[in-house]
C-alpha cells in the first residue's frame, strides 16, 4: 500500500483552505480543478454546470482517486458511477455532515462498501447549528411571533410576560455532535434540559436521557423541543401528529437535524392552533420549501432556507477534518465520522 494519497476535491473550495489541510498532512497529492467545479466569483458549494467536454474530464479525473474530498455533485448516481469505475478509491468523505445519504442513494454492494470507506464532515457544523437551536428556543420564550405581529400593528402590547430561562425546559432530541452542542449551551443559559436519544451517552448539561419512544411523554413537561436528528428511516416523522397532541400548549418547536423528522402538515395545524406557539426551521421536508407553503406566512415561524449552519470558517474545519482522517487512514488507525452502513449517518 502506498504511503502517498492522491486526493481529487470533487467540490468547489477556498484555495487558502486546500493549502492548510495538505500543510497538515504533507503525505497528500491534491488534484483539484476548480474550472471544473465552479464558476469565477462564486461561493463555495456552489457548482457550475459542465459542459459534456468537462464533463468526461471530470469524470476522468475522479477515476484516478485514492480519496476523494467531496462526494462527486452530491449525487448517489455519480458516486455509483464512480466507484464502478475506480477501483483504486479507498476512502471519501462527504462536505455535509448528513453526507451518509447520499452513500445510501448510490445503492452500492457489500464489495464496494468493504472496498471503501465512507466518512461525512459531522462536527463541522455543530457550533453555528446549536446557535441557531438557542436563538430559536430563546425567540419562542421571548416571544417573538406576538412581538413581531404587535409590531407590523403598530400596537404597543405593555406587560407581556415573559418567561426566564431559568424556567424552562428544553428537550433536545437527538444528542450527536449537534444535539449535544446545543444542549452544552442552552443548559449554560440556566434552561432546564432534557435529552431524547435512542441510548446512553455522555452530554454536557443534560439532567437525565429518555428514550425515544417516550417522545410523547416529554413533549408533555418541556417548554421547547429541539430536533437535532439525522435523516434515517428510523427517525422519518419521529415528530408526529400524536407527539404534537401531546405538547405543552404555546411550546416552541426548533429544527436543526433533517425535515423529514417531522410531520410537517401536522405542525402547520399545530403552530395555526397554538399548540405549537413558535418554530425555527432551518431544515424541511422538501427543498427549497415550495412557495405555496403554508409555513412561509405564518407569524410565529422563522425560516432559515437550510443555512443555520453556514459559517465562514466552515470549510476551513472541513478541511482540517479530512486532515486529520487523511491521516488515520494512512497511518492504519480507525478514522473519524464513519458512515453506518445500515442507518447511513
Amino acid at each position: 500500500m502506498s504511503d502517498r494519497l492522491r486526493v481529487v476535491v470533487t467540490s468547489p473550495f477556498p484555495e487558502a483552505d486546500l493549502a492548510e489541510l495538505v500543510r497538515r498532512e504533507p503525505r497528500i497529492d491534491l488534484v483539484y480543478e476548480a474550472d471544473l467545479l465552479r464558476e469565477p466569483g462564486v461561493d463555495w458549494q456552489q457548482r457550475k454546470e459542465r459542459t459534456p467536454e468537462d464533463q468526461e474530464r471530470f469524470d476522468a479525473l475522479v477515476d484516478t482517486a485514492d480519496a476523494l474530498l467531496g462526494a462527486p455533485d452530491a449525487s448517489g448516481t455519480a458516486l455509483a458511477r464512480t466507484v464502478a469505475a475506480n477501483p483504486r478509491l479507498r476512502w471519501m468523505q462527504t462536505i455535509q455532515a448528513g453526507g451518509g445519504q447520499i452513500v445510501k442513494a448510490a445503492h452500492l454492494d457489500d464489495a464496494a462498501r468493504e472496498r471503501i470507506v465512507f466518512t461525512t464532515s459531522a462536527g463541522a457544523y455543530s457550533g453555528p447549528l446549536a446557535e441557531f437551536a438557542v436563538f430559536g428556543v430563546l425567540a419562542g420564550g421571548r416571544r417573538l411571533g406576538e412581538l413581531r405581529a404587535a409590531q407590523d400593528r403598530h400596537e404597543w402590547r405593555s406587560r407581556l410576560v415573559m418567561p426566564a430561562a431559568a424556567d424552562q425546559t428544553v428537550a433536545v432530541v437527538g444528542l450527536g455532535s449537534i444535539g449535544r452542542a446545543s444542549a452544552q449551551k442552552l443548559a449554560l443559559l440556566g434552561y432546564r434540559v432534557i435529552g431524547v436519544h435512542r441510548r446512553r451517552v455522555e452530554a454536557e448539561g443534560v439532567e437525565r436521557i429518555e428514550p425515544v419512544e417516550r417522545l410523547a411523554d416529554v413533549a408533555e413537561e418541556v417548554d421547547a423541543i429541539v430536533l437535532a436528528l439525522p435523516g434515517t428511516q428510523a427517525t422519518e416523522g419521529m415528530l408526529s401528529r400524536e407527539v404534537l397532541a401531546r405538547i405543552k400548549p404555546g411550546a416552541t418547536v426548533v429544527n436543526v437535524g433533517r425535515g423529514t423528522t417531522v410531520d410537517e402538515p401536522a405542525l402547520v395545524e399545530a403552530l395555526q392552533d397554538g399548540r405549537v406557539g413558535f418554530a425555527a426551521l432551518d431544515v424541511f421536508a422538501v427543498e427549497p420549501l415550495p412557495t405555496d407553503s403554508p409555513l412561509w406566512d405564518l407569524p410565529n415561524v422563522v425560516i432559515a432556507p437550510h443555512t443555520a449552519g453556514v459559517d465562514a470558517h466552515e470549510p476551513r474545519i472541513v478541511a482540517e477534518l479530512f486532515a486529520e482522517n487523511a491521516r488515520r487512514l494512512l497511518d492504519g488507525e480507525p478514522l473519524l465520522n464513519v458512515v453506518d452502513p445500515v442507518e447511513f449517518y
